[in-house]
């Protein structure tokens, strides 16, 4: 459990390995404005974050697994000991996309199943995907394993994600939700490993609607909702909150190019 005197700490100090950006994943709000466009500046960050573990009782049963491709369970345990580690991939320093190029680090927490290289593969994939945000021509992203990036990707236990997204935001995440943050994600690993009941397709899609929900709030987009019963839900809906009648979807583009909008939500 985390005590009062290490969230103090880590509340005090998340100035030190946070900056630039702000708001939620699919699915906390840390205002109620959506933010303005990024300026892309280049923000510090470590590989290993201090030390975090949990902050409340549990919402959810502990420890659930899933399985990966080889059939090997991977658990999710409620927390973890707050450092990182970063992962390299099989692209390491490539780049994707044009015009303003933001750099981006995946970190996966210490002491948890999941693999940091695969993770950064995983996340690389979904950003140079012709349906992400490198579609409009604007942005383009180029993975880094160490220095200083625009956004740092962390993968964190329920407890550690919620001390993190407090720290930095002050926003209860709830043992559930991701968030955006100054310079960075924090992903749940629970989402990411789970999915989210409201979204039905492969994990690999619901992952892809994490990254991109939290992505473009980093570029300036705010959220929005539903755009008609039976149409497809924008990336920037808070679809693990409810449907509202539209179709899951993961992607900010269709594969036509065409951007999937709904209606802005304040």
């Amino acid at each position: 459990m985390l005590t009062l005197t290490v969230l103090a700490v880590l509340v005090g100090g998340a100035a030190a390995w946070w900056s630039g950006g702000s708001d939620d994943a699919a699915d906390a709000s840390a205002s109620s404005s959506p933010p303005g466009p990024s300026s892309a500046a280049p923000a510090a960050s470590k590989d290993a974050a201090p030390s975090t573990t949990a902050s409340k009782a549990p919402t959810t049963p502990a420890s659930p697994t899933t399985k990966k491709a080889d059939d090997k369970p991977i658990p999710v345990p409620k927390s973890g000991p707050g450092t990182f580690r970063a992962g390299k991939g099989k692209g390491s320093g490539s780049t994707v996309g044009q015009g303003t190029i933001l750099t981006y680090r995946v970190q996966v927490e210490d002491g948890i199943a999941l693999s940091a290289d695969q993770a950064v593969d995983e996340v690389a994939a979904i950003l140079a995907d012709s349906r992400s945000w490198t579609r409009d021509g604007k942005h383009g992203f180029r993975q880094v394993s160490s220095g200083t990036a625009d956004l740092v990707i962390r993968i964190a236990t329920p407890d550690t994600a919620d001390a993190l997204c407090l720290a930095a935001i002050h926003m209860d995440t709830g043992n559930e939700l991701n968030c955006e943050v100054p310079g960075g994600v924090v992903v749940n690993l629970r989402r990411w490993i789970l999915g989210s009941p409201t979204f039905t397709g492969p994990i690999s899609d619901y992952r892809a609607l994490i990254i991109n929900h939290e992505v473009g709030h980093s570029l300036g987009h705010g959220h929005e909702g539903c755009p008609g019963r039976g149409k497809l839900a924008p990336a920037m809906m808070q679809q693990i909150k409810g449907l509202n009648g539209c179709k899951p979807n993961a992607w900010p583009y269709d594969r036509q190019g065409h951007y999937i909008s709904g209606p802005s939500v304040t």
